[in-house]
């Protein structure tokens, strides 16, 4: 319970800085074990934070935190994101301390950059055995806060020809992990230079990407 309580008074400090540009919001990207990159598209919070920030009037902080999955430092970041292209694997810890955090108001954003999908589900699993991931239906709020994707979530880049898909995990109805599939948002989010996408790409990625952010402050708003 007081696990709950102080992590309820952070997302509120956060929720606070994000609506009335006051308090500065830190965001985190999320470093685990098993040999996947963790590291990758450098470029892509950052300009994410910065979209967010022009677009939205929040006051996220410009240099997002690296955080471990089993560090209790996860507690003071509201907005956590995961990417890579191969293996992960979560301890025993990492499991205990990432459920205890989604389940205290966490959000975590799983972001696949190709190569990522059957380490997650597998980790996943571990973190809430009796769940399944479950693909979000086009008129879920995620894709409907300050900008409309109608059709869901929008295709970045091409992988394996599949069509671009958004899944959620949910905790006691309230979704607490968005699972971006074959659609590839972070590298939507990374500098022009590195994937010289067209501009219209880039900018479908970013609003999709201030939609989740605006949607784990709106949503958190709402605790009770």
């Amino acid at each position: 319970m007081m696990k709950r309580l102080i992590v309820f008074f952070l997302i509120m400090l956060a929720v606070s800085g994000f609506a009335q540009n006051e308090t500065t919001v830190k965001i985190a990207l999320l470093k685990y074990d098993g040999g996947g990159d963790w590291y990758s598209d450098p470029t892509a919070l950052p300009n994410l934070i910065k979209f967010v920030n022009q677009n939205l009037e929040a006051n996220i902080d410009p240099t997002p935190a690296t955080v471990e999955v089993g560090s209790y430092d996860i507690f003071n970041y509201p907005y956590v994101h995961l990417t890579g292209h191969g293996n992960v694997v979560f301890s025993d810890n990492d499991v205990e301390v990432l459920r205890a955090y989604l389940m205290s108001g966490g959000f975590l954003h799983i972001d696949d950059n190709y190569g990522l999908d059957k380490y997650i589900r597998r980790e996943m699993k571990k973190v809430f055995p009796d769940q399944e991931f479950v693909e979000l239906a086009f008129d879920h709020p995620i894709y409907h806060q300050e900008y409309d994707f109608e059709n869901g979530l929008p295709k970045i880049h091409e992988h394996d020809g599949k069509p671009a898909q958004g899944f959620g995990l949910f905790y006691e109805e309230r979704l607490v992990v968005f699972y971006s599939y074959e659609c590839d948002l972070g590298d939507g989010w990374e500098s022009k230079a590195v994937h010289n996408d067209p501009q219209h790409i880039r900018e479908m990625a970013l609003k999709m990407g201030a939609n989740i952010i605006s949607y784990v402050f709106n949503r958190d708003r709402k605790i009770q």
